[in-house]
């Protein structure tokens, strides 16, 4: 089969397109002839140093979330589930290729109307925005502040929080990514690149009540300064390739809770079924702006590092 290679750590030049033995479902596994793989940008930072959730060692083959058909089941496995349209994690590798052998206990199914790039592009940050509107509390009325508000997470997040009748201010860079942020139902859009985006807030709502926290830094540490008393702040990425490290007591000093999401793999697959279900009765629209076939992985990763992309990035494997 063909696959993309990570044989060292370093710029995206490292991902090298080239053959691999097809795997073969083990006991309790299925195999997935992969139509797409999904792209985070944590795999950006694991690529050029082995940072990320996954402690792993080159050479390999990287990659966390794929969809496609099952072709092959191994023993202790329903035959039925050959030819189900599906979407799984990968445990964190091996998504890069055009085969793949995963735990059959860990697949989704994804309903009819919702098509298979759009179930890939919310398999991982569909996850991650439900988790984190629900450990948000969010509920009508509240102000909501979505930083990274066009990226794959974003996007979604500005959706949903919308739905549950936040008013939402969205944060993105540069004026397509803040009017696709307003299409998808921000009240407020600002251009974070602009030095006086404080303002800018506090003249559109005051403060706010919950900050969704994608990109950590000085934007992440700017943020937490506009929640007001009784605020919750979620840090769940550091697109500026930090956290926002606020102190435990410094929140505590200003009345606001500092929000740390997480869930069971039963909760995480519980939140993937929930918003392919959202997407189904066509209430949640993933953004896929860029799309790239396999054998051009480090062109992907190289438009994600550059924060001009848009929306969800996929690999497109057939």
């Amino acid at each position: 089969m063909r696959a993309v290679w990570l044989r060292e750590f370093g710029g995206p030049e490292v991902l090298v397109a080239g053959d691999a033995p097809d795997p073969v479902a083990g006991p309790g596994q299925v195999l997935v002839e992969v139509e797409y793989v999904n792209i985070t940008f944590v795999e950006t930072m694991f690529r050029a140093s082995g940072f990320g959730p996954f402690p792993r060692r080159p050479p390999l083959i990287p990659g966390n979330g794929v969809g496609g058909v099952v072709s092959a089941v191994g023993a202790d496995v329903d035959p039925g589930l050959v030819g189900a349209r599906v979407v799984s994690s990968t445990g964190g590798s091996g998504a890069y290729a055009e085969l793949v052998a995963v735990d059959a206990a860990g697949l989704v199914r994804v309903p009819d109307a919702v098509a298979l790039d759009d179930a890939v592009a919310l398999l991982a940050d569909g996850r991650t925005a439900a988790m984190q509107l629900g450990a948000a509390e969010v509920a009508e009325g509240d102000r909501v502040l979505v930083e990274a508000a066009a990226g794959g997470v974003g996007t979604l997040l500005v959706q949903l929080a919308a739905a549950a009748g936040a008013r939402v201010v969205a944060l993105a860079g540069g004026a397509a990514k803040t009017r696709l942020a307003e299409q998808l139902g921000a009240e407020v859009a600002i251009d974070y690149r602009q030095p006086d985006w404080p303002d800018r807030v506090r003249a559109a709502v005051g403060g706010v009540d919950v900050v969704f926290d994608g990109v950590g830094g000085a934007v992440g540490r700017t943020a937490f300064d506009l929640l007001d008393r009784g605020g919750r702040m979620l840090s769940y990425g550091l697109a500026s390739g930090e956290w926002a490290d606020i102190p435990e007591r410094t929140a505590a000093e200003r009345g606001v809770r500092l929000v740390r999401a997480s869930a069971t793999p039963e909760q995480m697959r519980g939140f993937v079924e929930e918003v392919l279900a959202k997407a189904a009765a066509g209430q949640l629209r993933p953004v896929i702006g860029q799309r790239f076939a396999l054998d051009r992985a480090a062109d992907a990763h190289a438009a994600v590092q550059s924060r001009q992309t848009i929306g969800k990035t996929l690999l497109e494997v057939r």
